[in-house]
């Protein structure tokens, strides 16, 4: 008799568990997708590469998500992503990896010096000129950019979503504002001159230092609530 119910019981148990656990994940984390796919947009900086990541992430999530521990799982999820994103760059795109030492020794001029010229000429407007430009900073300093004032993660958070330390988010950080407003000075177009610079600058550094919303890529309208630092 015992032998009977361990046989019948077994297979429906595990199928009851394996329910029980989609449920809670699809409770858990599918919320967070939207979020997911903004980070390996900014990270990747092509949409079908970001939707191609962001599916082995969440495979990886539903693999991994018995070491979730009633945490914040939107930070859980995007430690993931970034993990999955830096991996898929080492594969497909290793030169987008670079290292911050490199970029150090040419100072601010790397940013300018790699943005697409032809996307900056079809930048019709400040928003737009600020997603190219932003898009142009080395992945460890934009990645600050997007999970601070996209995804609004405290310097805590981004530490534990990162695994740097909180004292290296902050300067990176720093330096993420420093080189895009750099950018911005270098690659003003003529039609600017009639506008004070200072005006300009102080609209971008509103902007950058959380004052103001810049819009996601592949129209997503959603506007980041303003914020205390």
């Amino acid at each position: 008799m015992t032998d009977d119910l361990n046989s019948g019981g077994g297979p429906a148990v595990a199928l009851n568990t394996d329910h029980r656990r989609r449920d809670s994940f699809e409770k858990t984390v599918v919320p967070h997708l939207d979020a997911a796919y903004v980070l390996a947009r900014w990270l990747t900086r092509n949409e079908a590469d970001a939707s191609d990541v962001v599916q082995e992430a969440f495979l990886r999530a539903l693999r991994y998500f018995d070491s979730y521990r009633d945490g914040d799982a939107k930070s859980w999820l995007l430690k993931i992503v970034r993990h999955t994103c830096y991996s898929w760059l080492a594969r497909n795109r290793p030169a987008d990896v670079s290292s911050l030492d490199a970029e150090a020794e040419c100072g601010n001029e790397v940013s300018a010096v790699s943005i697409d010229a032809e996307a900056m000429l079809e930048s019709r407007s400040d928003l737009k000129r600020l997603n190219v430009l932003i898009m142009s900073l080395p992945a460890p300093l934009r990645e600050m950019l997007v999970l601070r004032e996209f995804h609004e993660l405290g310097y805590r958070e981004i530490a534990e979503v990162t695994g740097v330390p909180i004292g290296t988010v902050m300067s990176r950080l720093y330096r993420a504002r420093s080189q895009l407003l750099h950018s911005y000075d270098v690659t003003a177009p003529a039609s600017d001159d009639a506008v004070s610079p200072g005006a300009k600058r102080g609209e971008l550094a509103a902007a950058v230092f959380g004052r103001a919303a810049v819009p996601a890529p592949r129209g997503m309208t959603e506007q980041v609530a303003p914020r205390g630092a």
